[in-house]
């Protein structure tokens, strides 16, 4: 039988995962011809033999690939043949447009793990083992293709071993872009505060000692610097807590093994799948009654949130004998993670005790995602080491935008294609330092995916960071995106979704189109546009920003409405301090705070809101839970927190319809969890109440619009769909009156994802035009 010869180009995320070793493998044990060669299209196969024998190679790369990979297109061709022998491996092609996709950093594998702990193995406790199954990828890369002189490897030259591993088609580490050892490879090494280096046989050892003695260590591991402590330790615990200036928010943990969080943590199968999933994300597990942890882990929280080891240096000082360590960013509160050597000792040395510092480059900072499971779905938190960066497929092909995302826990995206990338968590954009990363992670990710954006999306609020930048640029078009139609259309991209549905948009704040807050929002929206149609009736937030920061100033804003509307009573401050003093909030103020806020409210203007989030933080400072925020959103957590499951009843919102807009009034509920609280009602049961009554009238609101417009499907976003409770009965309440519902699982519903939305939403604004 005659020869032919078939070209084959895959795309998608085929580079850094063993893809070519793969591929040259399948074609020697076949018996073919020619060769695999990574090339800015993605991977070029060509394949020479009996024409049966292509197609079984062909069958084999599209549904056995390697674990890490993953095949968005794959093309076939049939060509002349050539003067061939054997099947090779050539040389990465370098020009024309980057099509092939960067494969996220993955948790060190089982084969490298065992290596690891053999003393026989010549990479024996060698905290750089990994192979073309594990290790780094996004946070080292500096170009595409992925090779070692893109990469923070490039300094280190392979020993003759290494070498022989590289080019050896059966070893595990063939092509293997990280491959190093103990001989060739970045070293350890532990310093004091100043950077004086200790001297001891074993660092990883060593830093385990430190931290048996209620040390804190900086540690440089995959995308940045952990500061570690023993979580058992309560004084450790609460010395970094005072070092680092982080009250009460929760810290998060690292254990061994499963076995280990068993000890302190309730673990459903799909959170354990979580925890050993390659990307190795935090996960939010409850907390078990009597647990070792030491209570300042996470304070007035049910939950902890818990990793397992992934990186060979984390195995290693895991196994010194701990249950767990605590493992919260290296940075100072607000803050980017640190991430660079010299800038580590600069700006961590009053908070570390010691240093475990290593030799191989960063390249891209990036934080531990964070995942909740919820009515058993992981709900992305945080999106960052592990997912990025992966794209998001998106229905069609769109012209390249940059979104810009928010203030808050800001991201960037860009759209290539059918594709959008977003970049890693970078953080809350509210100082320079914040805003140099959010400019490098633009920089990075235009660079290794060779996009040049043709317009720019950004948020309407005039005094975000990323609004300011963006209106900055010269030379391109810009596009404001409001807000809450950027939380909707973020969910309906991710569920390849452009037609008109339903928007639930529920958060903390979020600039208007008339420059009020909202956050309580029903919008009729499609990806290019929106129409408001329901919302949370505006209140005061007195004193601004700081009614945000003191939950208790809401509760007062709230009651003074009520206490004029609901009771029928005139304005006299008399009357209403008479009316809210038995309150035990206000008792625990001094009395010429909440004064002067009255006098305030009878005699200023202050910025309004119809923010969710801003009656969650009321109705927790009103039922005595929190009067100040530590940090972002704590009142409201720990009114879901506070929530008892077994209570019974809800609420009444008022519902009104003036113009074409539904306004929900929350003066009754105020009223009557004003009379709950002041008959000593449990705070669990006025949770409970609270968040069944907000799931009510939102689903009402729901119906009616069915009714009027003949949408049946409803997409959730916002921040407050991180709260499960009100995650899962919306989408139990709305499935059960047939209702399609929405949701996020690729990118959170916080402002994480709000950059997807306003590239997605400009896009198409710009096809339109």
């Amino acid at each position: 039988m005659e020869e032919v010869r078939k070209r084959i180009l895959i795309r998608g995320i085929v580079q850094g995962v063993g893809f070519r070793p793969f591929v040259y493998q399948s074609a020697s044990r076949l018996g073919l011809k020619g060769f695999v060669q990574n090339s800015p299209q993605g991977v070029i196969v060509e394949l020479q033999g009996q024409e049966d024998t292509i197609d079984q190679c062909i069958e084999i790369l599209k549904n056995r690939p390697p674990l890490l990979a993953h095949i968005l297109e794959l093309k076939i061709q049939e060509i002349p043949i050539q003067n061939e022998t054997t099947f090779s491996i050539l040389k990465t092609i370098q020009d024309e447009e980057i099509a092939t996709l960067i494969s996220p950093d993955v948790a060190t594998c089982e084969e490298c793990l065992r290596e690891l702990f053999d003393p026989q193995n010549r990479r024996y406790r060698y905290p750089f083992i990994n192979c073309t199954h594990c290790g780094p990828r996004y946070t080292i890369i500096k170009e595409i293709p992925y090779d070692r002189e893109n990469t923070t490897m490039a300094s280190f030259r392979m020993c003759p071993d290494c070498e022989h591993e590289y080019h050896d088609p059966s070893n595990r580490r063939f092509h293997a872009q990280p491959n190093a050892c103990p001989v060739c490879g970045p070293k350890v090494w532990l310093t004091d505060a100043s950077g004086n280096e200790i001297s001891c046989e074993d660092p990883i050892r060593e830093a385990g000692n430190f931290l048996k003695q209620g040390k804190i260590l900086a540690i440089k591991g995959l995308g940045g610097f952990h500061l570690a402590c023993d979580a058992t330790h309560e004084e450790a615990v609460r010395r970094l807590r005072e070092r680092k200036n982080r009250e009460e928010k929760p810290l998060a943990v690292m254990a061994p093994d499963l076995e280990a969080i068993e000890q302190f943590a309730q673990c459903t199968p799909r959170e354990r799948a979580l925890l050993l999933s390659s990307q190795r994300p935090i996960v939010l597990l409850l907390k078990k009654p009597g647990h070792p942890l030491a209570d300042s882990v996470a304070p007035r929280n049910p939950y902890f949130g818990v990793m397992l080891p992934y990186t060979p240096l984390h195995h290693l000082l895991l196994r010194e004998g701990f249950t767990a360590l605590v493992m919260t960013s290296g940075n100072i509160s607000e803050e980017p993670i640190v991430f660079q050597n010299d800038e580590a000792l600069t700006r961590l040395k009053n908070i570390a005790d010691a240093f475990l510092f290593h030799d191989r480059e960063i390249y891209i900072r990036t934080d531990d995602s964070v995942v909740r499971c919820m009515a058993n779905v992981p709900i992305p938190i945080r999106r960052a080491r592990g997912y990025v960066p992966i794209p998001i497929f998106l229905k069609r092909p769109m012209r390249s935008v940059l979104g810009v995302g928010g203030e808050l826990k800001n991201t960037i995206c860009l759209l290539k294609k059918d594709q959008a990338f977003l970049s890693h968590h970078i953080g809350d954009l509210e100082n320079s330092e914040t805003l140099s990363s959010f400019e490098l992670a633009i920089a990075h990710l235009s660079r290794v995916l060779e996009i040049s954006p043709q317009a720019i999306a950004y948020d309407l609020h005039p005094d975000y960071l990323s609004t300011q930048w963006a209106l900055a640029q010269t030379g391109i078009p810009k596009i404001g995106v409001q807000h809450h139609h950027a939380h909707i259309v973020s969910c309906l991209a991710e569920n390849k979704r452009e037609d008109r549905v339903i928007g639930i948009a529920l958060d903390g704040t979020g600039y208007g189109t008339d420059g009020k807050i909202w956050g309580g929002e029903v919008l009729l929206a499609d990806v290019r546009s929106f129409k408001r149609v329901a919302h949370l009736s505006y209140r005061p937030m007195p004193g601004g920003s700081m009614a945000i920061r003191e939950p208790w100033r809401m509760a007062i804003a709230y009651l003074w409405h009520a206490y004029q509307t609901q009771l029928g009573s005139d304005s006299h401050e008399e009357g209403f301090w008479e009316w809210i003093s038995p309150l035990p909030f206000v008792q625990s103020l001094e009395k010429e705070k909440w004064q002067s806020v009255i006098r305030m409210l009878l005699h200023f203007p202050f910025p309004e809101t119809s923010s969710l989030g801003r009656l969650f933080d009321g109705i927790s400072a009103l039922v005595g839970l929190r009067i100040r925020n530590t940090f972002e959103g704590q009142a409201a957590m720990e009114l879901e927190m506070e929530m008892d499951p077994t209570a019974s009843g809800e609420y009444t919102f008022g519902l009104q319809k003036e113009n074409e807009m539904y306004l929900i009034d929350p003066d009754p509920l105020i009223g009557e969890v004003y009379h709950d609280v002041i008959q000593g009602r449990p705070e669990g049961e006025v949770s409970l109440k609270f968040h069944r009554s907000v799931v009510r009238v939102f689903s009402e609101i729901c119906i009616q619009l069915r009714g009027e417009y003949g949408i049946s499907t409803v997409a959730l976003s916002g921040g407050c769909f991180q709260n499960r409770f009100l995650f899962e009965n919306f989408l139990q309440t709305l499935e059960k009156y047939e209702f399609t519902v929405l949701y996020h699982q690729q990118v959170p519903p916080n402002d994480g994802g709000l950059s997807l939305g306003q590239a997605v939403s400009a896009a198409y604004q710009l096809e339109a035009e």
